[in-house]
């Protein structure tokens, strides 16, 4: 413990109290599993689009590229694994807290999204209400849950559309909705739409929405479907301003 702590602090450690040591070992894992996320987060998602965009190409293509994109689907997977073998060494809790700038989370999913977005004819849009508080959340895990509902609103739009995410402040709560111009949700997928494995896409896993659920609820919130007036469908997440 004393040498890895040496080497991360530039100093020696070995004085500190065994119970300091050990706090201490957890944050700096914490830390470490948490700027490793913030690319696979990234990655994971560029790789389901590889994934879409490979089922378009002819057969041969297919067969060639499937290979070596099992391989890194395999690695991205390893290091999730080792991540959280990090957060286990670290302590019970899964969630590195930080007061954030929603406006930053929006703005990321946004770029990293709108290429994907314009090669379907999809315009990405973002409305953030003006001096919104910081909210105390896992940034990681945020971007997540946002470019997973962001994504299948993109997937839901036929032809030429649009995807508006917007945030605003609603008593204690920031609301974050992700709205699409698709068809909308059918009356009788409203109640399964989180459940895991739970598709309609032929290339979908099922676990994107019930994934954005799970983060939402960890943070003390929610994530609710319902299908707009205007047409298309709403996904809206409450997350609570003051964690207690």
């Amino acid at each position: 413990m004393e040498n890895i702590l040496a080497k991360a602090l530039g100093q020696d450690a070995t004085q500190l109290p065994v119970m300091e040591k050990r706090d201490l070992l957890a944050r700096l894992l914490k830390r470490l599993a948490h700027e490793i996320r913030n690319p696979l987060s990234s990655l994971d998602v560029h790789f389901q689009l590889l994934e879409e965009d490979l089922n378009a190409l002819s057969p041969a293509a297919r067969m060639q590229l499937a290979a070596r994109l099992g391989i890194i689907h395999g690695e991205l997977h390893r290091l999730e694994s080792i991540v959280g073998r990090f957060l286990k060494l670290a302590g019970p809790s899964a969630l590195e807290l930080e007061p954030v700038e929603i406006k930053k989370i929006v703005t990321h999913v946004c770029e990293l999204l709108r290429p994907e977005a314009s090669a379907r004819k999809v315009e990405i849009l973002a409305e953030v209400e003006p001096e919104l508080p910081r909210v105390t959340v896992d940034s990681v895990r945020l971007t997540q849950a946002l470019l997973n509902i962001v994504i299948n609103g993109i997937q839901a739009v036929k032809g030429t559309g649009q995807v508006k995410i917007r945030a605003i402040k609603a008593g204690d709560n920031l609301l974050l909705s992700v709205q699409d111009t698709g068809p909308g949700i059918p009356a009788n997928e409203l109640g399964e739409i989180f459940d895991p494995y739970f598709t309609t896409k032929p290339e979908g896993s099922g676990l994107g929405l019930w994934i954005a659920q799970q983060i939402a609820v960890a943070h003390g919130g929610d994530l609710r479907a319902e299908n707009a007036a205007a047409g298309g469908a709403v996904f809206t997440m409450t997350l609570p301003l003051n964690r207690k």
